[in-house]
């Protein structure tokens, strides 16, 4: 999926949209994402002037939004004005090396289960390879 297609799957935008390309989906299942790190985002000015690195919410945010993109497209459905996701949960994160500018953010997300409009995931954030954060996630789906 290119930028375009990920803005049909996600309602955020500019400064908070935290998902650049999705490289392989499958609906039910997983999803492999990433994120390009720049040293322009706007984070980087307070976090830190003089040693940049990413914060581990927004790694957590990242993978909460690829997890996005996986339930919608599991649910063969697109945002709507009337209807959200919302963090419901972060379980056992864990951050293991910085993220900084010039990383590339890979977003690997499972599905667990589904069950009643909550959805519950396994995430990791590779760079290099290399594990950066890792968590269990819990997102709820709400009508407003």
């Amino acid at each position: 999926m290119d930028i375009h297609e990920i803005l049909e799957h996600l309602p955020h935008r500019y400064p908070f949209l935290l998902v650049d390309r999705v490289l392989e989906i499958e609906p039910g299942k997983s999803i492999h994402a990433y994120k390009n790190v720049t040293i322009n985002e706007p984070f980087f000015v307070g976090h830190f002037p003089h040693h940049p690195v990413m914060p581990g919410v927004l790694i957590m945010e990242a993978l909460a939004q690829a997890a996005g993109i996986l339930s919608f497209k599991t649910m063969e459905e697109k945002p709507s004005p009337d209807t959200v996701f919302y963090f419901a949960g972060i379980d056992e994160a864990r951050f293991k090396r910085p993220v900084m500018p010039g990383d590339q953010l890979h977003l690997h997300v499972e599905i667990e289960r589904q069950m009643r409009g909550i959805w519950k995931y396994k995430a990791e954030a590779r760079v290099d390879g290399q594990l950066a954060a890792s968590a269990k996630l819990m997102c709820a789906k709400r009508d407003l």
